[in-house]
């Protein structure tokens, strides 16, 4: 028995022979903590990186100062400088006021933040890119998976609490979507999924977090969003998925969403379990009513034994 062919064909180089180092840009990735897996090319003379509002590169971590460190460009070098943050800032294990930062190096910020310093050219960024989302997104959907989205409700809620900042959860459910794979097949069901998270993430902002969390179900969390502001942002999507206009084999299939929303400080919550469970009470209420509507998640609904009550999460 022979090989199929043996003969080899020359391959094109992936890279051109005469890249320069002057090709690759500086770039940091997270490695640890609530923002796992984002990216950030270091593009300008300076970037901050902390917890407040006003830091270039925000980070999740109770452990963070507000303007936590920032990242200095001279030349063809980058230096990192603590900014007299509580915790201070680390250097491959060493505690520093300003380092030159060396092509892998990491440095920790806080209690679980890790960050990754490198250099890459375009062809290892779109890698880099692929493999986190590989790991943390859904594949057909490209939202967030439910891992992902748990870990970082876990710290978006502990960030609320503690600063007494807003913070809203939308849990959608797409309204009959088991008569959509009954009637137009399951590669149709995909399709509907596929252009209504697309919908949504074009939808949102960047530090918002939308999630499969589970089949049809999906989910949105966003922080610094008052119960008001919120519930308009729900709506306003509502009416977004309500229009849109999905075609699949020459039949065009109409879609509609149901919301749940529950947001902080508004809901007497401490555990994620609690403020998921509000939002799915509200989800069910909103389907009972006839479905394709919002509804505002209230304090007394924690308090009610529902018949629509399920297991909303393993946390």
């Amino acid at each position: 028995m022979t090989d199929w062919d043996d003969t080899t064909n020359r391959a094109a180089p992936a890279v051109s022979a005469d890249r320069k180092p002057g090709d690759e840009r500086a770039y940091i990735i997270v490695m640890s903590g609530q923002n796992v897996g984002e990216m950030y090319k270091v593009t300008s003379d300076q970037i901050t990186l902390g917890r407040g509002g006003g830091a270039d590169v925000r980070l999740v971590d109770e452990g963070i100062s507000r303007f936590h460190c920032r990242l200095q460009v001279a030349g063809d070098d980058v230096f990192v400088e603590d900014l007299k943050s509580r915790n201070g800032t680390f250097v491959n294990g060493e505690r520093i006021t300003q380092r030159k930062l060396e092509d892998g190096d990491k440095f920790q910020l806080g209690r679980t933040t890790v960050v990754k310093f490198g250099f890459h050219d375009q062809l290892e960024e779109s890698f880099q890119r692929r493999m986190f989302d590989s790991a943390l997104r859904d594949g057909l959907t490209g939202a967030y998976n439910k891992r992902y989205f748990l870990d970082r409700l876990h710290g978006e809620l502990r960030f609320s609490l503690r600063h007494r900042s807003p913070l809203a959860l939308l849990l959608f459910d797409l309204d009959y979507f088991k008569a959509i794979n009954d009637t137009h097949g399951h590669l149709a069901g995909d399709r509907v999924l596929a252009e209504f998270s697309g919908y949504i993430l074009d939808s949102i902002r960047n530090e918002d977090v939308f999630a499969r969390y589970g089949g049809e179900e999906f989910v949105i969390l966003c922080r610094l969003i008052g119960a008001g502001d919120a519930l308009r942002f729900a709506d306003r999507l509502r009416r977004g998925v309500e229009s849109l206009s999905i075609e699949h084999e020459g039949s065009r299939i109409a879609i509609s969403a149901s919301i749940g929303l529950a947001c902080l400080p508004d809901l007497p919550v401490d555990t994620a379990n609690q403020l998921l469970r509000a939002a799915d009470r509200a989800l069910y209420q909103a389907k009972s009513l006839g479905r394709n509507r919002v509804v505002l998640a209230r304090p007394e609904m924690l308090e009610e034994t529902d018949p629509g009550d399920r297991d909303v999460t393993d946390v």
